[in-house]
């Protein structure tokens, strides 16, 4: 799964997606949980938009929005056969912007957190592929909302995790945003680990561990701490 994630700057995002709205509002963010709102680019109405959207899908079908808690993720494999998922695929795809993920090792009954991003260190580093929906609450409030669809491990996470999120290639970052694209096997086939040799992970404070906490240290490798 995919349960924290960071994204300290926004470097050159407006030129990478051709944004001509967005909502940007932005403080670096070092430990991203569930439920808080995330930085997201969909296309919609001719144009791509960065918006904030929950984290924790919450389909329009859905009685509350509790069952967001449920959905923080979509396994690739199972997409097509889940009625919170099938449809979004096709209609409802969007790019949830990090720089780094966390993972955490069991090491008997100890868990030991992980960072892992890529090894050149840009800044805004990659996409999760993700979807989104919009779900009106009893009392008329409209809340857009996300899940990150992960996939098996590559040969680095492997060690770490059974499961890693699914980072799109910049290159086809347009092509899962591309509206006219709805042919299921076409996406699923960008649903796939990224490569191992490009990424880099390394062992982390346990501060990252409390959702509360959201400061710079949580990125820090652990050595360069003491």
């Amino acid at each position: 799964m995919c349960g924290r994630f960071s994204l300290i700057v926004l470097v050159g995002i407006i030129e990478r997606f051709g944004l001509v709205q967005f909502e940007f509002d932005f403080l670096p963010r070092y430990n991203i949980a569930p439920s808080q709102p995330v930085p997201v680019v969909i296309h919609e109405n001719g144009s791509n938009q960065l918006h904030f959207f929950k984290w924790g899908l919450i389909p329009n079908w859905a009685k509350d929005e509790s069952i967001g808690n449920k959905l923080i993720n979509a396994r690739a494999e199972t997409l097509e056969e889940k009625p919170s998922f099938n449809r979004l695929l096709a209609q409802k795809r969007c790019l949830i912007l990090a720089d780094g993920f966390y993972e955490w090792k069991k090491e008997g009954r100890i868990k030991r957190p992980y960072r892992i991003t890529l090894q050149d260190g840009r800044p805004f580093a990659f996409a999760f592929a993700g979807l989104w929906d919009s779900w009106m609450s009893p009392t008329g409030q409209t809340i857009s909302s996300c899940t990150i669809i992960t996939t098996a491990p590559n040969t680095l996470l492997e060690p770490i995790h059974n499961r890693m999120p699914v980072i799109l290639p910049q290159d086809m970052e347009s092509f899962w945003l591309d509206e006219g694209v709805t042919f299921n096997r076409e996406i699923k086939s960008l649903l796939t680990p990224f490569p191992a040799e490009q990424m880099v992970a390394y062992e982390v404070s346990s501060l990252v561990n409390s959702s509360r906490y959201d400061g710079p240290e949580c990125v820090f490798p652990v050595q360069s701490l003491f």
